[in-house]
Order: C-alpha cells, then structure tokens, then sequence
C-alpha cells in the first residue's frame, strides 16, 4: 500500500494504484519504505525560479522537482522527482541545481562508505524554455553527477507518463544505469510537435498517437534496447522494479559505452526508406 494520502492516489486502479496518477511528491512517497521519507529543500524552504516572474510566469515554491531520502527495501536512497504538471517538467536553473546537489551528495555519501542509491523519477520535457542557457547548463551538470555517482551504486530512471523524457533530460536518461518504463511512456530527444515543426508533418505527424507511441513509446523503447524494464502502471510493480535495478552489477556495460552498436545499426538503416515499428525492432535485432 501506498503512503501517498490524496484521494487521487488511493483510487482504484485496473492493476492497482497507478504511478502515473500520482504528483511528483506522491510518487517519491509511494516507492519509499513507510515512514522513512524525508524531503529536502520542500515548498516552505521556497526555492523557487527568480526568473518566472519576470516573464509572467507563476514560480512554484519547489521549482517542480521533490527531492527526497529515506529507505527503498531498508537501502538508503535518494528519490528525485520532477512534477510533470509543472511548467511540463521542465528543469530550470534552480530544480535543476537541486537535483545534481542530491545526486552530488548520494556521490559522498559513497564515497564515504554509507552507500547510497538514487532513483530519477523522469516526467521532463528538457530544459525550461524561459531559462534557455541557464537550463542547459545545469543539465550538463546533472549528467556530470549521474555519472560520477554510477561509479558506486546503480542510478536508476523511472519514466513513467504522461509527459514523457525528452530534451537534455532523454540524455540524461541514457546516462542511468538502468532504465524503468511503463508502455504509456516516451523517451525521444525531441517530442512530436518539435519534430513536425521542423522536418513537417510528412516526416511526423504529431496528431498521430499511433505512430508516436509505435515511435517513442515504453514498448517500443524497450524492445529497441532503450529501456532495461517494461512494467505496468502500478505503483508495486515499479517498486519491485527499482529493488530489481539495486541489484544490477556496477560492471554491466553501460548504453553510452556501446558505440559499436550503435554505428551498427546506423549502417543497416536506409535513410531513403520509411520504417514502421516491426522493422525498426527487427533491425536492432540484427544490430
């Protein structure tokens, strides 16, 4: 059962209760061993983006990331969630310093020899547009973080719905150690409208759920290698699934080490033909 208290949270569920029903603050709470969450930097510190207001955009008090510690199965680990519903997850300079800050100090907790494990809820469409530079930058910083702290325990991402992974941030997804998805997820570097916008909608039909899903989607990515596990919406099974990703061992390749195959399946790709999701996945195959 879930520590998550709203009424959203405790609604049934087909398969139980749905993560991805649940806000960024529920969904660290429901992972989390009962009673040991504690967030860090929450609403009453008002850490909130000095730059919104500017552009008449209303600030939120977290910055639409929680961050939070405690014990997933009795392991001490750090979850770091982005509020989706914020601003469309997007990572500004300040929820973007909060979440390398607790990667960076999962990192010493390490180092000095009380292992630490963090956990990336992704709900994100990258960087926060009105931010631009700033966003990137502390981006950069996150990947730096994640792959100083994967030295030590496993990093794992949860993306889960209804945003989605995209941006800077789908970059920073690749860096995890491993990722979590559900089928109603998507992970791509650029999101449907981008991609129409500037390739037209005869490349990509944003309005075509079908061929965003069959694109992008948890499935997809999962079966193209993306994603190292695909579980349903229920805030259980991806609980199951972080302990499952506690165990991988720290000397499993990592996805940005893998070059070679990558160049491999590039070779095999025809650029000049247009390529459905069964083609795609049996082309990875062969890769």
């Amino acid at each position: 059962m879930t520590n998550a208290t709203s009424p959203q949270a405790l609604a049934p569920h087909l398969f139980g209760i749905s993560f991805i029903e649940l806000n960024a603050r529920e969904r660290a709470r429901s992972l989390m061993d009962e009673g040991s969450f504690e967030e860090l930097l929450g609403p009453f510190d008002r850490m909130k983006s000095p730059w919104l207001p500017a552009q008449g955009v209303v600030p939120q008090s977290d910055d639409g990331v929680v961050i939070a510690r405690g014990a997933i199965d009795g392991c001490c680990t750090v979850v770091i969630a982005i509020e989706g519903m914020f601003q469309g997850g997007s990572i500004g300079e300040v929820s973007g310093t909060k979440i390398a800050c607790a990667l960076d100090l999962a990192y010493q907790d390490n180092e000095a020899g009380h292992r630490t494990y963090a956990v990336l809820l992704l709900e994100t469409g990258g960087v926060r547009l009105q931010e631009a530079n700033l966003g990137l930058a502390v981006i950069a910083e996150i990947q730096s973080s994640i792959i100083a702290l994967r030295r030590h325990t496993p990093v794992v991402g949860v993306i889960a719905g209804m945003v989605g992974c995209f941006g800077g941030m789908a970059i920073s997804a690749a860096l995890c150690s491993h990722l979590i998805a559900t089928r109603e997820a998507r992970l791509g570097l650029n999101g449907p409208e981008v991609i129409e916008q500037e390739a037209g909608v005869e490349e990509f039909d944003s309005t075509d759920r079908r061929l965003i899903w069959s694109t992008t989607g948890g499935a997809q990515r999962y079966e193209t290698g993306f994603i190292d596990q695909l579980v349903k919406d229920d805030v259980a099974a991806i609980r199951t699934a972080v302990r499952i990703a506690f165990q991988q061992s720290l000397s499993a390749k990592n996805r940005t080490a893998e070059i070679d195959k990558y160049l491999a399946f590039l070779a095999r790709v025809n650029p000049t033909e247009r390529l459905d999701a069964s083609v795609v996945r049996n082309l990875w195959k062969g890769a």
